[in-house]
């Protein structure tokens, strides 16, 4: 299997990474510190049509697939997460959702904006109290048929893309009925931004992608049309699984380029720095620290390219998707703390790189599924499950 470019996806590889060098680079740091969302940078973003890379032209997207995502995200991370974050959910969770299960309506009204970054979508999942355990859904929705419109009320957390000045709207899982057996009956509906009773809280005080907006949403007698409910009554759980798993390919690049951003900024700093008259890259002892980082990260790469490819041939991919998500997190933690060590003092200082990538490596290992997920994941996988 040749995991190498096509001629096409190099030039998307090269154009993402001038970018992030020339655009994101100089800027983020300011932004990340004052904990502000970097709209400019974003719609720079959405006019080079990276939040369209995955969907076919004729809902305004790019006609690229998966692994186009994965290598903007992995060029974007190198750099920065938190654009790479505001990105990848956007794509993943706010706009893939309405493309694989929307009716034709509901893509015509809503991709064109989502593709251009005009607006951006968010995936209401996560709840207070069912972290990982995505199937205690507590929010519900009911059917007002005098009026045909759902009734929602409930609370989502940690909902990334929620609150921004273009934030177009927020696909919320829902229990919406009971099944034979009294299991609840979990289904997926669109709420626009500004409908009456979805209130927004303010930003989260965030350990890591402090340029990235996350927030708890709550939902008090929330109206939308009938209209708004995406794919099947009663299915949203498993078509918020399909989305977790392709969302694990691309977070698995996100991590690996946090990773591969560790390796440069190592690089870059062991020829600088000197200690005892010599270039600290010229010890064995930083040489095989950073031998170890590139390593690390080219097998994450070759993980979640694998995974994306199964993914867009059609084959099974859940497996290789845990497997690439588990191995790519626990690396950018691996490689962020290294990164931090052969940087010594300067590692812990905010001005640079390093010491974002430490901050923000360490929620890939619990976002879109906990590393121990993933392992349950792969072992059910295995035929292991009891």
């Amino acid at each position: 299997m040749d995991h190498r470019l096509s001629p096409e996806l190099e030039e998307l590889r090269r154009t993402v990474e001038e970018f992030a060098h020339d655009v994101v680079a100089p800027k983020i740091g300011d932004f990340y510190e004052r904990h502000e969302f970097p709209y400019e940078i974003v719609r720079e973003m959405g006019r080079m049509g990276l939040f369209g890379l995955p969907f076919p032209e004729e809902y305004g997207g790019m006609g690229g697939d998966y692994l186009a995502l994965g290598i903007a995200l992995e060029e974007l991370a190198r750099v920065d997460s938190s654009v790479a974050i505001t990105l990848e959910a956007g794509v993943s969770l706010g706009a893939m959702p309405v493309y694989r299960f929307g009716t034709e309506a509901q893509k015509r009204e809503w991709l064109p904006r989502l593709c251009s970054g005009e607006l951006l979508g968010a995936f209401g999942l996560t709840e207070p109290d069912g972290g990982s355990d995505a199937g205690a859904t507590r929010t519900t929705a009911r059917l007002d048929t005098d009026t045909d419109e759902w009734v929602i009320n409930g609370t989502k957390c940690f909902i990334t893309n929620s609150g921004t000045d273009i934030t177009g709207l927020v696909t919320v899982t829902a229990v919406t009925g009971r099944a034979q057996d009294g299991r609840p009956q979990i289904s997926s509906i669109i709420v626009p931004s500004g409908t009456p009773g979805f209130t927004v809280a303010t930003p989260y005080s965030k350990v890591g992608w402090n340029a990235s907006d996350t927030r708890e949403l709550s939902f008090a007698d929330v109206r939308v049309p009938a209209a708004n409910l995406l794919g099947e009554e009663g299915r949203g759980y498993a078509q918020f699984l399909r989305i977790l798993d392709e969302g694990r390919i691309a977070i698995s690049a996100l991590a690996t380029g946090l990773a591969q951003g560790c390796v440069d900024e190592s690089v870059k700093y062991a020829k600088q720095r000197h200690a005892f008259g010599r270039q600290i890259g010229a010890y064995q002892a930083i040489q095989f620290k950073i031998a170890d980082m590139e390593m690390k990260a080219h097998t994450a790469r070759l993980a979640w390219r694998d995974a994306a490819s199964r993914l867009v041939s059609g084959e099974p991919f859940k497996k290789e998707a845990a497997l690439a998500k588990l191995y790519s997190s626990t690396v950018a933690v691996d490689n962020a703390r290294d990164a931090t060590q052969i940087h010594g003092g300067y590692g812990f200082m905010n001005e640079y790189p390093v010491a974002r990538m430490w901050r923000d490596s360490k929620i890939l290992e619990i976002g879109e599924g906990t590393s121990e997920v993933q392992r349950m994941l792969i072992a059910r996988e295995l035929g292991l499950a009891g």
